[in-house]
């Protein structure tokens, strides 16, 4: 199944809060704040990612048995349509039990096909999904690096950066957990 997406920013966080309690700087508790909760939403992200590609790997092998099925029950219309075609090169009576099985199976064979292929799409939404969720974190990730480069260095500036990255780590969220909810 899919790998959970880690984290692993405790040590940053902690150093950002423990400035923020002891640092004479008003905008510290700001970057802790926000590194607090880009930390929240790093790990929802990370557990709806692993979801999205969990539901992936389910998709594609349901898919993948369903093209078996599919295979299946053209080897099965062959071998009837082999016989069918046998016996009228022989003139011999068609059994009209055999003649409604083929056209069964040709029914059933479509549907497998059909179905077989949207079991494919949904896979691939989901991996998309999945891929958008999993940049969100990454985002994240940095954004909360770059408030603690902000905190140990004293410069604001880092933190407006931060705050970039946080926004375009939140776009992608949105957009990942919009997608999540389509399908």
């Amino acid at each position: 199944m899919g790998e959970e997406i880690e984290v692993p920013l405790e040590a940053a966080q902690e150093h950002i809060h423990h400035h923020a309690q002891h640092g004479s700087t008003p905008w510290v508790s700001q970057v802790a704040l926000s590194s607090a909760i880009f930390a929240v939403l790093a790990a929802v992200a990370a557990l709806f990612a692993g979801g999205e590609s969990n539901e992936a790997v389910r998709a594609e092998i349901r898919a993948s048995n369903e093209w078996s099925h599919f295979q299946s029950k053209g080897i099965k219309a062959d071998v009837l349509a082999s016989k069918l075609e046998l016996m009228k090169s022989f003139e011999k009576p068609i059994d009209e039990k055999d003649r409604e099985r083929s056209d069964k199976l040709a029914k059933d064979k479509e549907q497998s096909q059909e179905k077989a292929n949207g079991l494919e799409e949904a896979s691939e939404h989901h991996m998309v999904t999945h891929e958008r969720l999993a940049r969100s974190v990454t985002f994240f990730q940095v954004c909360i690096a770059i408030g603690a480069v902000a905190v140990l260095t004293r410069r604001r500036r880092f933190f407006f950066v931060s705050l970039a990255f946080g926004a375009v780590g939140l776009a992608f969220f949105v957009h990942g957990f919009i997608s999540a909810l389509q399908h």
